[in-house]
């Protein structure tokens, strides 16, 4: 099992990297704005096994994309933020009941997700990828396709003549193509990035295709417990002022040699 992100920038794939560069990852549009809050203890549901967005770095400590935009979410409304693992199945569940309250990942606006939960200003522009041998076609009947359950891609592929081989993490995906239970994998881009850089997917010649669906492109922000609804205002407010200020470029040339946001 992949269990922590080892690699840096030298980790990406030459042509991978060219390939998301060629990719139009926009900026959002600004939301609202809110004020800071005080001293408020809230649990952010992360991602643990999902790099660069989200995992635990060589001292054990969760790190990531996600999880320093989080940090920073955190920092500027002086909350005390309390990271609770969690997957993508059970993080809908989760906010609703109010065992989390915000879901510090990058969700898909799906209607599912609108009639559910409330959403975050979106943070990055997301597109999903396809990931498999060379001359393995996606649209075939009948083909494997490896997919995180509860995500938009596990959702995509239900509306497919497709077989769907649904895992728990984003590390499992590469398990699953690497030992030959799947034909091929759908995530969204900047996991796939991550998948790349890892042992089980070096060196099978694979070919990465990005896939421009709607169901499988758009703003991508985190969650927020309808239970909670006073949070929304103010993630919203401080994700605008991180933009403003630079954080977010800070954050995002730490993990990606590109500007996504």
């Amino acid at each position: 099992m992949i269990r922590r992100w080892t690699g840096g920038l030298r980790a990406w794939p030459g042509r991978l990297m060219g390939l998301l560069l060629s990719c139009s990852l926009g900026t959002v549009a600004a939301g609202p704005t809110g004020s800071p809050g005080a001293s408020e203890v809230v649990r952010m549901g992360i991602l643990g096994n999902s790099p660069p967005m989200s995992f635990r770095n060589a001292e054990g400590e969760y790190s990531g994309y996600s999880i320093d935009m989080a940090r920073a979410v955190c920092r500027e409304l002086n909350w005390h933020c309390q990271w609770v693992p969690t997957t993508i199945s059970a993080v809908m569940d989760e906010l609703k009941q109010g065992q989390v309250d915000v879901a510090a990942m990058s969700l898909l606006s799906t209607p599912e997700r609108r009639a559910q939960i409330l959403l975050a200003r979106p943070y990055y522009t997301s597109i999903s990828a396809w990931v498999a041998r060379h001359g393995v076609a996606l649209d075939a009947p009948g083909t494997r396709v490896a997919v995180v359950q509860g995500s938009a891609q596990a959702r995509f592929a239900q509306t497919r003549s497709w077989k769907a081989v649904e895992v728990g993490t984003h590390a499992e995906l590469a398990q699953a193509l690497a030992q030959g239970r799947a034909d091929g994998l759908l995530a969204p881009m900047m996991s796939v990035v991550g998948l790349m850089a890892q042992p089980p997917l070096q060196g099978l010649g694979l070919n990465v295709q990005p896939r421009r669906e709607p169901e499988l492109t758009g703003a991508a922000s985190f969650g927020i417990s309808p239970l909670r609804p006073e949070l929304k205002p103010l993630i919203d407010g401080a994700l605008e002022r991180l933009e403003r200020n630079g954080v977010y470029d800070k954050i995002n040339s730490r993990y990606l040699p590109f500007k996504v946001n």
